[in-house]
């Protein structure tokens, strides 16, 4: 296959500090509401009665540190009415702003929720994979801002390779759908996708 970007995330060691979910609006000056990488809690589990009290039972959660993932199958490309959004040489998938009719075709299209609506700009964005910093030799700001190294970024056979193929895991969509460019290090109480039994704690949080 052609040179394809991804990204690998280990979510046995992050801990939703959300250093990557801020360096990325920071370094790409996004207003509220827009939110190019975010960390999604997942958890689940129920309080049984025990001795005239409630005490947890079965309870379990993890973090998922999740952008656009450059799908090989992209969807947005696919519904994109006027080109704006397309895929480079590095299969990093960008926007036109130029030629953005703001239509959110794309937006409606990922089962990802990474293109988003810029009301004030009238156009679509998304993660660019900080090609600016690639450009010069430097990682995207969300990998070199998460402290304890949960996140990396290279070609993603060379990812596969080293981490394995994981992506399906509560609650992303199947991987089938856009074949996305990403390898996740499962968690230890980490569920496949379509087999949960729980939900996202953070739905509602937005900065």
């Amino acid at each position: 296959m052609a040179k394809q970007l991804g990204f690998y995330f280990n979510s046995n060691i992050c801990v939703g500090c959300k250093a990557c979910q801020i360096a990325c609006k920071d370094k790409n000056d996004l207003p509220v509401g827009v939110i190019w990488r975010r960390v999604v809690e997942y958890g689940g589990g129920s309080w049984i009665p025990r001795d005239g009290i409630m005490v947890p039972q079965g309870m379990f959660g993890y973090f998922l540190s999740i952008s656009c993932n450059h799908c090989i199958e992209a969807p947005c490309v696919e519904v994109c009415p006027s080109g704006a959004m397309h895929k480079n040489e590095d299969g990093i998938v960008l926007v036109n702003k130029d030629n953005c009719i703001g239509c959110r075709y794309c937006e409606w299209a990922c089962p990802y929720g990474a293109p988003q609506f810029n009301e004030e700009a009238g156009v679509m964005t998304k993660c660019n994979f900080c090609i600016d910093l690639l450009e010069q030799g430097q990682q995207p700001a969300c990998v070199s801002s998460c402290p304890l190294r949960a996140l990396e970024f290279g070609e993603i056979e060379e990812l596969r390779a080293k981490y394995g193929t994981a992506v399906e895991i509560e609650p992303l969509p199947l991987a089938e759908i856009t074949q996305p460019a990403l390898v996740i290090g499962p968690h230890r109480h980490a569920q496949v996708t379509g087999t949960g039994t729980g939900r996202i704690l953070n739905l509602e949080e937005e900065i």
